[in-house]
Protein backbone atom coordinates (compact mmCIF):
# COMPACT_ATOMS: atom_id res chain seq x y z
CA UNK A 1 0.00 0.00 0.00
CA UNK A 2 2.91 2.39 0.76
CA UNK A 3 4.32 2.00 -2.76
CA UNK A 4 0.88 2.58 -4.26
CA UNK A 5 0.44 5.71 -2.11
CA UNK A 6 3.84 7.12 -3.19
CA UNK A 7 3.00 6.46 -6.85
CA UNK A 8 -0.34 8.21 -6.35
CA UNK A 9 1.33 11.26 -4.78
CA UNK A 10 4.45 11.15 -6.97
CA UNK A 11 3.66 14.36 -8.86
CA UNK A 12 3.26 16.28 -5.57
CA UNK A 13 6.48 14.81 -4.17
CA UNK A 14 8.41 15.67 -7.33
CA UNK A 15 7.00 19.20 -7.24
CA UNK A 16 8.18 19.62 -3.63
CA UNK A 17 11.63 18.26 -4.49
CA UNK A 18 11.80 20.62 -7.47
CA UNK A 19 11.04 23.65 -5.24
CA UNK A 20 13.75 22.69 -2.75
CA UNK A 21 16.30 22.24 -5.52
CA UNK A 22 15.21 25.59 -6.98
CA UNK A 23 15.84 27.35 -3.63
CA UNK A 24 19.27 25.77 -3.40
CA UNK A 25 20.08 26.72 -6.99
CA UNK A 26 19.08 30.37 -6.43
CA UNK A 27 21.12 30.52 -3.23
CA UNK A 28 24.10 29.03 -5.05
CA UNK A 29 24.06 31.47 -8.02
CA UNK A 30 23.10 34.61 -6.06
CA UNK A 31 26.02 35.67 -3.90
CA UNK A 32 23.82 38.04 -1.89
CA UNK A 33 21.76 35.11 -0.51
CA UNK A 34 23.56 33.10 2.20
CA UNK A 35 23.69 29.44 1.12
CA UNK A 36 23.98 27.70 4.52
CA UNK A 37 20.78 29.19 6.01
CA UNK A 38 18.89 28.20 2.84
CA UNK A 39 20.35 24.69 3.09
CA UNK A 40 19.23 24.51 6.71
CA UNK A 41 15.71 25.64 5.76
CA UNK A 42 15.57 23.05 2.96
CA UNK A 43 16.71 20.34 5.39
CA UNK A 44 13.97 21.26 7.88
CA UNK A 45 11.40 21.45 5.07
CA UNK A 46 12.30 17.95 3.87
CA UNK A 47 12.17 16.62 7.44
CA UNK A 48 8.74 18.14 8.11
CA UNK A 49 7.54 17.00 4.69
CA UNK A 50 8.49 13.36 5.45
CA UNK A 51 6.64 13.50 8.77
CA UNK A 52 3.66 15.08 7.03
CA UNK A 53 3.76 12.39 4.32
CA UNK A 54 3.78 9.60 6.92
CA UNK A 55 0.83 11.10 8.84
CA UNK A 56 -1.18 11.67 5.67
CA UNK A 57 -0.42 8.12 4.50
CA UNK A 58 -2.09 6.61 7.56
CA UNK A 59 -5.12 8.88 7.25
CA UNK A 60 -5.60 8.79 3.51
CA UNK A 61 -5.15 5.03 3.11
CA UNK A 62 -7.45 3.96 5.93
CA UNK A 63 -10.47 3.88 3.63
CA UNK A 64 -8.64 2.09 0.82
CA UNK A 65 -7.11 -0.48 3.17
CA UNK A 66 -10.58 -1.45 4.36
CA UNK A 67 -11.72 -1.57 0.74
CA UNK A 68 -8.79 -3.82 -0.18
CA UNK A 69 -9.59 -6.17 2.72
CA UNK A 70 -13.31 -6.22 1.84
CA UNK A 71 -14.51 -9.77 1.35
CA UNK A 72 -17.18 -11.05 -1.03
CA UNK A 73 -20.08 -10.78 1.45
CA UNK A 74 -21.05 -7.37 0.02
CA UNK A 75 -21.45 -5.99 3.54
CA UNK A 76 -20.57 -2.30 3.22
CA UNK A 77 -20.34 -1.98 7.01
CA UNK A 78 -16.91 -3.63 6.79
CA UNK A 79 -15.58 -0.59 4.89
CA UNK A 80 -14.30 2.43 6.84
CA UNK A 81 -16.36 5.59 6.68
CA UNK A 82 -15.04 7.97 4.00
CA UNK A 83 -13.31 11.07 5.40
CA UNK A 84 -12.58 12.91 2.17
CA UNK A 85 -14.73 14.07 -0.76
CA UNK A 86 -13.26 11.65 -3.32
CA UNK A 87 -13.65 8.76 -0.89
CA UNK A 88 -17.30 9.74 -0.39
CA UNK A 89 -17.85 9.73 -4.16
CA UNK A 90 -16.28 6.26 -4.43
CA UNK A 91 -18.39 5.01 -1.50
CA UNK A 92 -21.62 6.34 -3.01
CA UNK A 93 -20.94 4.63 -6.34
CA UNK A 94 -19.93 1.41 -4.58
CA UNK A 95 -23.12 1.46 -2.51
CA UNK A 96 -25.29 1.93 -5.59
CA UNK A 97 -23.54 -0.86 -7.47
CA UNK A 98 -23.76 -3.20 -4.47
CA UNK A 99 -27.47 -2.59 -3.98
CA UNK A 100 -28.10 -3.12 -7.70
CA UNK A 101 -26.09 -6.34 -7.63
CA UNK A 102 -28.00 -7.62 -4.58
CA UNK A 103 -31.34 -6.93 -6.26
CA UNK A 104 -30.27 -8.63 -9.48
CA UNK A 105 -28.85 -11.59 -7.57
CA UNK A 106 -32.06 -11.92 -5.58
CA UNK A 107 -34.13 -11.85 -8.78
CA UNK A 108 -31.90 -14.45 -10.46
CA UNK A 109 -32.05 -16.67 -7.39
CA UNK A 110 -35.85 -16.47 -7.39
CA UNK A 111 -35.91 -17.35 -11.10
CA UNK A 112 -33.58 -20.30 -10.57
CA UNK A 113 -35.62 -21.47 -7.60
CA UNK A 114 -38.80 -21.22 -9.69
CA UNK A 115 -37.23 -23.18 -12.55
CA UNK A 116 -36.00 -25.82 -10.09
CA UNK A 117 -39.46 -26.18 -8.54
CA UNK A 118 -41.07 -26.44 -11.98
CA UNK A 119 -38.60 -29.09 -13.10
CA UNK A 120 -38.95 -31.09 -9.89
CA UNK A 121 -42.71 -30.95 -10.23
CA UNK A 122 -42.46 -32.14 -13.84
CA UNK A 123 -40.14 -35.01 -12.87
CA UNK A 124 -42.55 -36.18 -10.18
CA UNK A 125 -45.43 -36.02 -12.65
CA UNK A 126 -43.49 -38.07 -15.19
CA UNK A 127 -42.83 -40.76 -12.58
CA UNK A 128 -46.53 -41.58 -12.46
CA UNK A 129 -46.81 -42.78 -16.08
CA UNK A 130 -43.41 -44.47 -15.68
CA UNK A 131 -44.78 -46.51 -12.80
CA UNK A 132 -47.78 -47.45 -14.93
CA UNK A 133 -45.46 -48.43 -17.80
CA UNK A 134 -43.47 -50.65 -15.44
CA UNK A 135 -46.61 -52.51 -14.39
CA UNK A 136 -47.61 -52.97 -18.03
CA UNK A 137 -44.14 -54.24 -18.94
CA UNK A 138 -44.22 -56.80 -16.11
CA UNK A 139 -47.44 -58.29 -17.55
CA UNK A 140 -45.93 -58.85 -21.00
CA UNK A 141 -45.45 -62.44 -22.12
CA UNK A 142 -42.82 -61.86 -24.81
CA UNK A 143 -39.67 -62.17 -22.69
CA UNK A 144 -37.35 -60.73 -25.34
CA UNK A 145 -39.45 -57.63 -25.89
CA UNK A 146 -40.06 -57.40 -22.14
CA UNK A 147 -36.32 -57.34 -21.39
CA UNK A 148 -35.71 -54.66 -24.02
CA UNK A 149 -38.52 -52.47 -22.72
CA UNK A 150 -37.35 -52.92 -19.13
CA UNK A 151 -33.87 -51.77 -20.13
CA UNK A 152 -35.19 -48.66 -21.88
CA UNK A 153 -37.53 -47.96 -18.96
CA UNK A 154 -34.62 -48.22 -16.57
CA UNK A 155 -32.56 -45.79 -18.64
CA UNK A 156 -35.36 -43.21 -18.50
CA UNK A 157 -35.82 -43.80 -14.78
CA UNK A 158 -32.11 -43.34 -14.04
CA UNK A 159 -31.86 -40.17 -16.16
CA UNK A 160 -34.86 -38.64 -14.39
CA UNK A 161 -33.44 -39.61 -11.02
CA UNK A 162 -30.09 -38.06 -11.96
CA UNK A 163 -31.78 -34.84 -13.06
CA UNK A 164 -33.84 -34.76 -9.86
CA UNK A 165 -30.76 -35.02 -7.66
CA UNK A 166 -28.79 -32.58 -9.83
CA UNK A 167 -31.32 -29.85 -9.05
CA UNK A 168 -31.26 -30.70 -5.34
CA UNK A 169 -27.48 -30.76 -4.93
CA UNK A 170 -27.03 -26.94 -4.60
CA UNK A 171 -29.29 -27.14 -1.53
CA UNK A 172 -27.95 -30.45 -0.22
CA UNK A 173 -26.71 -29.03 3.08
CA UNK A 174 -30.31 -28.17 3.99
CA UNK A 175 -31.33 -31.75 3.27
CA UNK A 176 -28.69 -33.74 5.15
CA UNK A 177 -29.65 -36.17 7.92
CA UNK A 178 -26.45 -37.62 9.31
CA UNK A 179 -27.11 -40.84 11.20
CA UNK A 180 -25.74 -44.34 11.63
CA UNK A 181 -27.50 -46.91 9.46
CA UNK A 182 -27.00 -50.35 7.93
CA UNK A 183 -25.23 -50.55 4.58
CA UNK A 184 -26.75 -53.80 3.34
CA UNK A 185 -30.35 -52.56 2.77
CA UNK A 186 -29.10 -49.54 0.81
CA UNK A 187 -26.83 -51.67 -1.40
CA UNK A 188 -29.40 -54.39 -2.08
CA UNK A 189 -32.07 -51.80 -2.85
CA UNK A 190 -29.86 -50.36 -5.58
CA UNK A 191 -28.96 -53.82 -6.88
CA UNK A 192 -32.64 -54.76 -7.14
CA UNK A 193 -33.34 -51.59 -9.11
CA UNK A 194 -30.76 -52.72 -11.71
CA UNK A 195 -31.84 -56.39 -11.71
CA UNK A 196 -33.39 -56.50 -15.19
CA UNK A 197 -30.38 -54.76 -16.76
CA UNK A 198 -27.94 -57.07 -14.94
CA UNK A 199 -29.83 -60.20 -16.03
CA UNK A 200 -29.76 -58.99 -19.62
CA UNK A 201 -25.96 -58.52 -19.49
CA UNK A 202 -25.23 -61.62 -17.37
CA UNK A 203 -23.85 -59.61 -14.45
CA UNK A 204 -23.92 -60.82 -10.85
CA UNK A 205 -22.96 -59.32 -7.51
CA UNK A 206 -20.67 -60.55 -4.74
CA UNK A 207 -21.36 -58.57 -1.57
CA UNK A 208 -19.01 -58.99 1.38
CA UNK A 209 -19.47 -56.43 4.15
CA UNK A 210 -16.95 -56.59 6.99
CA UNK A 211 -18.36 -53.31 8.32
CA UNK A 212 -22.14 -53.32 8.21
CA UNK A 213 -22.95 -49.78 9.43
CA UNK A 214 -21.77 -46.30 8.44
CA UNK A 215 -22.36 -42.74 9.59
CA UNK A 216 -23.73 -40.71 6.71
CA UNK A 217 -26.95 -39.65 4.97
CA UNK A 218 -28.78 -42.75 3.74
CA UNK A 219 -30.65 -41.08 0.86
CA UNK A 220 -27.65 -39.29 -0.62
CA UNK A 221 -25.33 -42.27 -0.05
CA UNK A 222 -27.87 -44.34 -1.98
CA UNK A 223 -27.52 -41.90 -4.86
CA UNK A 224 -23.71 -42.26 -4.84
CA UNK A 225 -23.93 -46.07 -4.82
CA UNK A 226 -26.56 -45.94 -7.58
CA UNK A 227 -24.27 -43.91 -9.84
CA UNK A 228 -21.26 -46.16 -9.22
CA UNK A 229 -23.26 -49.36 -9.74
CA UNK A 230 -24.83 -47.95 -12.90
CA UNK A 231 -21.39 -47.21 -14.30
CA UNK A 232 -20.12 -50.64 -13.28
CA UNK A 233 -23.02 -52.39 -15.00
CA UNK A 234 -22.89 -50.14 -18.06
CA UNK A 235 -19.25 -50.91 -18.80
CA UNK A 236 -19.22 -54.61 -17.83
CA UNK A 237 -20.40 -57.81 -19.48
CA UNK A 238 -20.95 -61.33 -18.11
CA UNK A 239 -18.94 -60.78 -14.92
CA UNK A 240 -19.45 -60.22 -11.22
CA UNK A 241 -19.32 -56.86 -9.46
CA UNK A 242 -17.60 -57.12 -6.09
CA UNK A 243 -18.82 -54.93 -3.22
CA UNK A 244 -16.74 -54.95 -0.04
CA UNK A 245 -16.45 -52.89 3.14
CA UNK A 246 -13.74 -52.78 5.78
CA UNK A 247 -12.25 -50.58 8.47
CA UNK A 248 -8.86 -49.01 7.70
CA UNK A 249 -7.20 -46.38 9.91
CA UNK A 250 -10.51 -45.82 11.74
CA UNK A 251 -12.22 -45.00 8.44
CA UNK A 252 -14.96 -47.17 6.96
CA UNK A 253 -14.19 -48.04 3.33
CA UNK A 254 -16.72 -49.26 0.78
CA UNK A 255 -15.25 -50.59 -2.48
CA UNK A 256 -17.18 -51.32 -5.70
CA UNK A 257 -15.05 -53.33 -8.14
CA UNK A 258 -16.04 -54.31 -11.66
CA UNK A 259 -14.32 -56.30 -14.41
CA UNK A 260 -15.32 -53.93 -17.19
CA UNK A 261 -13.37 -52.10 -19.83
CA UNK A 262 -11.48 -49.91 -17.35
CA UNK A 263 -10.44 -46.28 -17.63
CA UNK A 264 -7.65 -44.99 -19.84
CA UNK A 265 -4.85 -43.50 -17.65
CA UNK A 266 -5.00 -40.23 -19.58
CA UNK A 267 -8.71 -39.92 -18.68
CA UNK A 268 -8.25 -40.47 -14.93
CA UNK A 269 -7.68 -36.80 -13.96
CA UNK A 270 -10.88 -35.77 -15.77
CA UNK A 271 -13.42 -38.46 -14.88
CA UNK A 272 -15.13 -36.23 -12.29
CA UNK A 273 -15.30 -33.22 -14.61
CA UNK A 274 -18.75 -32.06 -15.66
CA UNK A 275 -19.76 -33.47 -19.04
CA UNK A 276 -16.59 -35.54 -19.51
CA UNK A 277 -17.03 -38.85 -21.35
CA UNK A 278 -14.44 -41.50 -21.99
CA UNK A 279 -12.07 -40.93 -24.89
CA UNK A 280 -11.77 -44.70 -25.44
CA UNK A 281 -15.43 -44.94 -26.41
CA UNK A 282 -16.26 -41.39 -27.41
CA UNK A 283 -18.97 -42.52 -29.78
CA UNK A 284 -21.07 -43.75 -26.85
CA UNK A 285 -24.05 -41.42 -27.16
CA UNK A 286 -25.69 -42.89 -24.03
CA UNK A 287 -23.04 -41.34 -21.78
CA UNK A 288 -23.94 -37.92 -20.38
CA UNK A 289 -20.77 -37.25 -18.42
CA UNK A 290 -22.84 -36.21 -15.39
CA UNK A 291 -22.89 -39.35 -13.20
CA UNK A 292 -19.42 -39.13 -11.68
CA UNK A 293 -19.56 -35.32 -11.59
CA UNK A 294 -22.70 -35.43 -9.43
CA UNK A 295 -21.23 -38.29 -7.39
CA UNK A 296 -18.22 -36.15 -6.49
CA UNK A 297 -20.47 -33.20 -5.59
CA UNK A 298 -22.53 -35.32 -3.19
CA UNK A 299 -19.43 -37.02 -1.77
CA UNK A 300 -17.89 -33.63 -1.00
CA UNK A 301 -21.01 -32.59 0.91
CA UNK A 302 -20.90 -35.87 2.89
CA UNK A 303 -17.13 -35.52 3.49
CA UNK A 304 -16.58 -38.82 1.65
CA UNK A 305 -13.31 -39.24 -0.24
CA UNK A 306 -13.38 -41.22 -3.47
CA UNK A 307 -10.38 -43.23 -4.60
CA UNK A 308 -10.25 -44.72 -8.09
CA UNK A 309 -8.05 -47.54 -9.32
CA UNK A 310 -8.41 -48.79 -12.87
CA UNK A 311 -6.58 -50.81 -15.51
CA UNK A 312 -7.64 -50.56 -19.12
CA UNK A 313 -9.33 -53.79 -20.19
CA UNK A 314 -9.15 -55.22 -16.65
CA UNK A 315 -11.65 -53.27 -14.57
CA UNK A 316 -12.20 -50.38 -12.16
CA UNK A 317 -12.50 -50.04 -8.39
CA UNK A 318 -14.20 -47.05 -6.77
CA UNK A 319 -13.56 -46.82 -3.02
CA UNK A 320 -15.63 -44.60 -0.75
CA UNK A 321 -13.75 -43.54 2.39
CA UNK A 322 -16.17 -42.34 5.04
CA UNK A 323 -15.24 -39.63 7.57
CA UNK A 324 -15.01 -40.14 11.30
CA UNK A 325 -17.84 -38.99 13.53
CA UNK A 326 -15.93 -35.88 14.67
CA UNK A 327 -15.49 -34.76 11.06
CA UNK A 328 -19.21 -34.05 10.80
CA UNK A 329 -19.06 -31.29 13.43
CA UNK A 330 -18.20 -28.71 10.75
CA UNK A 331 -21.22 -29.77 8.67
CA UNK A 332 -24.00 -30.47 11.13
CA UNK A 333 -22.77 -29.36 14.53
CA UNK A 334 -23.22 -32.90 15.87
Amino acid sequence: MMIAYIRERLSWILFFVFLQLLFLFIAAVDSQIPFLPILYIVFLSVLFFLVFLFVRYNRETKFYKSLQAWDDTYDLAAISEPEHPFEAIAMDILSLQTERFKKESSMRLMEIQGEKDDLLSWIHEVKTPLTTMQLMIERMKDETLKAQLQYEWLRIHLLLDQQLHQKRIPFIRNDLLIEEFALEPIIFQEIRALKSWCMQKGIGFDVSLEVTEVLSDAKWLGFIIRQLLTNAVKYSNASDILIESDLTDDHVRLAIQDAGRGIDPKDMPRIFDKGFTSTTSHQDSAATGMGLYLTQKVADALLIRIQVESRLGIGTTFTLIFPKRNDFVSVTGM
